[in-house]
Order: structure tokens, then sequence, then C-alpha cells
């Protein structure tokens, strides 16, 4: 019973070194809008209230709550390569043929020394590395956003997400970032590449997404393993 207990509080403790995996990211809740009726004209004249559009105006988004739509096109890709080669020899050869005229004494003394002859050593060294990495990324998708904030300059800040589930496998995209009003088109839409330090999360769980990780013992030897 013991051996057991020991058991189950190593593997406990082991599976408190495997790191925890990076959440999922969460969809936030849609900004619900201010008003849910138009604004009545306050002049008794006027025929057109001043916060709707214009007359001529293309319907694009202006204010906090209004929707765009946004058309994600990311390609991304690097590569880098690099080499290195060094190689190092040394030769080192030293003698005392003449030393004040004892260099007979001592050879005859010992006729294993050879004052010509005291060190001779060598050394080499060679090194070669290389290294080479290639990555690419691309991302096609279509997501329709909300207005949430307009800053004094005009500029927007937009977040919008959605989740799709099929065959209980859910997938998450979530998208945030700055806009300009003069970026977006007559048809309400604008391109991912004009939006200001955009935030993309393209994220999913299930059970496609579990076999693509290893196992939680295998990620607990990877972690303690020391070699």
């Amino acid at each position: 019973m013991r051996p057991l207990k020991i058991l189950i509080f190593s593997a406990l403790l082991l599976s408190g070194c495997a790191g925890r995996e990076p959440q999922i990211v969460r969809i936030p809740e849609p900004l619900e809008p201010v008003m849910t009726e138009a604004p009545r004209p306050q002049s008794p004249g006027s025929l057109w209230a001043g916060e709707r559009e214009g007359l001529y105006a293309d319907m694009k988004a202006r204010r906090v709550g209004d929707i765009v739509t946004i058309t994600i096109k990311e390609e991304a890709s690097a590569s880098k390569e690099a080499s290195t080669e060094s190689g190092r020899d040394t030769t080192m050869t030293a003698g005392i043929p003449a030393l004040f005229g004892l260099e007979k004494s001592i050879m005859a003394k010992n006729q294993k020394v050879d004052m010509t002859s005291l060190l001779d050593a060598s050394f080499s060294n060679q090194f070669k590395g290389s290294g080479k990495t290639m990555r690419k990324e691309d991302l096609v998708a279509t997501l329709t956003t909300q207005v949430i904030k307009v800053y004094p300059n005009g500029t927007m800040k937009i977040r919008g997400g959605k989740s799709i589930i099929v065959n209980n496998e859910e997938q998450i995209i979530y998208l945030t970032g700055i806009v300009r009003p003069e970026d977006i088109t007559a048809d309400n839409t604008i391109d991912s590449s004009h939006i200001l330090n955009a935030q993309i999360a393209y994220t999913g769980k299930g059970a496609l997404s579990d076999k693509q990780k290893p196992g939680w013992l295998m990620r607990i030897v990877d972690n303690v393993w020391p070699f």
C-alpha cells in the first residue's frame, strides 16, 4: 500500500512539471448597441437627424456599435541559413643545443635527454556547423467585427470573432485592431493589411486538436528527462 501511495504522489508531482498549455482564445461578448431606437430630431423643422447618415454618404462604419467586415488574407514566410567553419593548427618545437657548456655533461649523465629536442608539440582543431530554418503561414478568412471605440482623430478600434463547431471540433477566430475610416470601402469592408496593431488568433479544440499533441505522460517525461 505504501509503494502505491508513493507512486501516486510522484505522478502528481511530475504532472506539475509538465507545464501549462496556452489557453484557447475566447470571443468577448459583442458590444450592445447604446440605443435601440433612432434619435428623434431636436428641431421640429428638421427632416434629418444630425447623427444619421448623409443622403449621399456610403453606409460605412463610423460610430461605436457599427459593424464592419474584415477580409483576412495574411501571408508570412521567413527563411534563415547560417554556416560556420573554423580551423586552427599549432606546432611548437623547442631545444637548448648550448647551455654554457653544460649540455654535454647533462647528456652524459642521462642518455635519454636530448638538449637539441626538449619539446615537440602540435595541436589541431577543426569545427564546422550549419543550420537552416524555413517557415510559411497562410490565413484566408472573412470576419465581421464591431466598432468598440472611436478616437479623436477619427480612427476606430474594432473587435470581433466567431466560433464554428463541426463534428465536435471547435474552431475559433478572433481579431482586434485599429482602422481608418478612409480605408473602409464603399461596401463596408476592409482588408486586414490596413489594420493597425492587428491581433489575429485562429485556434481550435476537439478530438482532432488533441491528436496533434503528445499525451500527458509523454509531456511529463519530456520535461523531467535530463538527456
